[in-house]
């Protein structure tokens, strides 16, 4: 009997069991093996994989996040984790499953992605255009000696109350519902703070979270009124690890990223955002200052 040929494997849900699964395809390729982050995107999103043909693990695999609703499905829908396995790549399998999710699975949904280098040429043959880049930065974060250091009295951890304020907020920032993700930040980060307006009525202006992703603690979601304020919110997580910090920055936010480089924190690779059937990203960009990651848009 003939084997199937790679690309007509059949591409199946994946789910919180296939975790591990996953893992060992990210270290396949080289990444880390990052389960903390796997398990929140199969667990508030929607994976899809093909299992590979010699019953070792997963040939391909990635994950759809969906926020908010509207009578055809999502009002957006961001893809990330796109991988195939190294014994299967150039061989058509990553266009196969991408085509599948787009094109039949996501017909019609606002998309977008954060692409490398390597993978944006396929995306653009899907129909993704790119609306910014994104910079990633890593690195020990150094408080000392700074000119710009904020009163921190601003800022503190966040309670039970707070939740519904958050959900507001982010949900103005970012531009659609993301209450399925949001709620699950006081489990899956190890810090989450808010900013609140100590000149006024107590208006938030800010949160931020910083969650464990294997020797480094990200930071992301990151929302801010305004520099200052983004400047507060990573000081004070910074206070609160011993850990190599990472986050991604909107490269528009030029202050930001100097301010963090002069902390110590390096520029490590540049990422396309990209989008198909919106023009741009909804919401307020001036206050989106780093996604939770950037494989959840």
């Amino acid at each position: 009997m003939t084997p199937p040929h790679i690309t007509d494997l059949p591409i199946r849900p994946l789910t919180v069991d296939d975790l591990h699964r996953c893992a060992d395809l990210s270290e396949d390729r080289g990444w880390l093996r990052e389960e903390h982050k796997w398990g929140l995107l199969l667990a508030a999103g929607n994976g899809f994989g093909v299992d590979a043909p010699d019953g070792q693990g997963l040939a391909a695999a990635c994950v759809v996040t969906p926020y908010g609703s509207t009578s055809n499905g999502p009002a957006l829908a961001a893809i990330g984790m796109v991988l195939v396995a190294a014994r299967y790549a150039r061989q058509g399998m990553g266009r196969s499953l991408m085509t599948h999710v787009c094109n039949d699975v996501l017909k019609g949904v606002p998309l977008t992605l954060h692409a490398t280098p390597y993978g944006r040429p396929l995306y653009e043959e899907l129909g993704f255009e790119t609306t910014g880049r994104a910079e990633m930065l890593v690195g020990a974060f150094h408080e000392e000696g700074a000119s710009d250091a904020q009163d921190p009295t601003r800022v503190r951890p966040a309670v039970a109350d707070d939740l519904p304020r958050i959900l507001r907020l982010d949900a103005e920032v970012f531009g659609a519902d993301r209450t399925h993700m949001i709620t699950r930040l006081p489990a899956f980060a190890d810090q989450l703070l808010v900013c609140e307006d100590r000149d006024g009525d107590g208006t938030l202006t800010g949160y931020a979270a910083a969650w464990p992703n294997m020797h480094t603690h990200v930071i992301g979601p990151l929302v801010a009124r305004d520099t200052g304020t983004a400047k507060s919110l990573i000081t004070a997580l910074a206070r609160g690890t011993d850990r190599v910090l990472r986050t991604d920055v909107d490269v528009r936010h030029e202050e930001l990223l100097a301010w963090l480089k002069e902390r110590g924190l390096e520029c490590v690779a540049f990422n396309a955002v990209m989008v198909r059937d919106i023009p741009d990203l909804p919401g307020d960009w001036t206050r989106r200052w780093a996604p939770l990651t950037v494989a959840a848009g």
